[in-house]
């Protein structure tokens, strides 16, 4: 066996238990984590086995693919997050909250960060903890490319509190526009625009989500908006097609959906500055903008960069096909936060859901074998296709795979099925067959007795 594959022996009093940390509970990292507690964590007064702790930085869990509903108010939050500390005491692993601010492989540690409440006092200290096995899926943040003002004047989508800060500002710009509040509002243009930089899955997805909103408002009393005419809603993307990851025939598909739905649709269009009221094109151009939404590409998170481990220019760790660090075989990494290879494409696994859960599987055996003492496999990408949701309007995509023997494409219902079993297959590994069927039935319900887009 390869000398980099030995798992490391925990010393000292508590050397039965081998410990592993995982930072980041994002879709990948906690199920890993609930499934190393389900299949090999200990209770407090038990001996042998592993130790599991999850760190992250935030409380609650919620699956990042569904941001874009909660920012279109379509979505009620509060029926789809988890808190950490309920899971991990279900599933037999320790939660600590706080953000990563180091690493020293020399001691076999790292510094979280204190925890800080609302009010800014302290409840946690900063801590260090320390590991056997430490697992890095910490994810991405939002790549603004140094664009001026797109820090200042958009709107990212990668946590929770943006996206519920997004929908209030959108509500609440409604509100003026409906009441001529706005500088628009005496105008025969339209009185509130929102600006979507960015055509991948999630500005594309927002754009629909958000259309379906406006349609929605009026039922709730802003009966002076015109959902077509008053709020004009514009994607827009640098390459010459939306959705450029994926299939030409689906971007094209999904471009006519979009127009379809009275969506601008700008591509060739690259963002020079982003203004508090406008956004402005490299050919001087510019775009009235009440409220910017940045979607247009992520990077690694800059503590990744100051770990001491080597990383690409996007700041992702790089691994190897077991998903180890290239200099320390005891730190794997997975998810956005990591480049791993992807021989067959000659390039790298890209950021995709499908990528986090399929990883997660594969180390929760990397991680039984390195404990047994035996050789890692290597880890291999299964591109299954992609598919992006138009909300209620429409869902298209591409399904690949070797039953199918090439690319197939797919739209309408059949799409959104499968779409929404996405989401299913991130819950039943949290919590099992029997507890998702019954929190589906639970959302169904509530879904039926609660407003359609939440206003508050």
């Amino acid at each position: 066996m390869s000398p980099d594959n030995k798992p490391h022996q925990t010393r000292g009093a508590a050397s039965t238990l081998h410990r592993i940390v995982i930072v980041g509970g994002g879709a990948g990292g906690l199920e890993l984590a609930t499934a190393l507690g389900n299949r090999l964590g200990t209770r407090k007064d038990a001996s042998g086995g592993v130790h599991v702790t999850l760190v992250d930085r935030n409380s609650i869990h919620i699956w990042k693919p569904l941001l874009h509903e909660v920012a279109a108010g379509s979505m009620d939050a509060n029926t789809h997050q988890l808190e950490y500390a309920a899971q991990a005491r279900w599933h037999r692993f320790v939660f600590q909250q706080g953000e990563l601010l180091g690493l020293d492989r020399v001691r076999k540690s790292i510094t979280v960060g204190p925890m800080i409440d609302e009010n800014g006092e302290e409840l946690i200290p900063q801590r260090e903890i320390g590991y056997d096995t430490l697992v890095l899926a910490i994810g991405s943040v939002t790549n603004f490319f140094n664009v001026p003002g797109a820090t200042q004047h958009a709107i990212a989508l990668d946590a929770l509190d943006q996206a519920e800060h997004f929908r209030r500002r959108m509500i609440s710009l409604c509100m003026r526009a409906d009441r001529g509040m706005t500088s628009n509002s005496e105008r025969s243009d339209p009185k509130l625009h929102i600006a979507i930089i960015g055509g991948g899955a999630t500005g594309v997805e927002l754009a629909a989500e958000l259309r379906n909103t406006a349609e929605v408002l009026g039922a709730y009393g802003l009966h002076h908006l015109d959902p077509h005419h008053d709020i004009r809603i514009s994607v827009i993307e640098a390459a010459p097609r939306i959705l450029s990851a994926l299939p030409e025939p689906v971007s094209a598909k999904t471009t006519a959906l979009l127009r379809k739905l009275d969506i601008d649709v700008h591509t060739d269009a690259k963002v020079a500055e982003v203004r508090a009221d406008a956004v402005v094109f490299d050919n001087g151009d510019s775009m009235p903008a009440d409220l910017t939404v940045w979607a247009a590409g992520i990077r690694a998170p800059q503590v990744l960069s100051e770990l001491g481990l080597p990383v690409n220019r996007l700041g992702q760790l790089v691994v190897r096909q077991t998903l180890q660090t290239e200099i320390d075989p005891d730190i794997f990494a997975f998810g956005d936060c990591a480049s791993c290879p992807w021989p067959e494409k000659n390039s790298t696994v890209p950021p995709r859901a499908q990528a986090a859960h399929q990883q997660a599987d594969f180390l929760f055996d990397a991680i039984r074998r390195r404990l047994a003492g035996q050789e890692l496999k290597t880890y291999s990408y299964r591109d299954l296709g992609s598919l992006v949701s138009l909300g209620r309007f429409d869902a298209v995509g591409n399904l690949m795979g070797p039953l199918i023997g090439s690319t197939l494409f797919i739209e309408g219902i059949l799409a959104r099925l499968l779409y929404i079993s996405l989401y299913r297959m991130h819950v039943i590994a949290l919590h099992g067959w029997l507890r998702t069927a019954a929190d589906s039935l639970g959302q169904w319900l509530q879904r039926k007795t609660s407003p359609r887009v939440k206003l508050h």
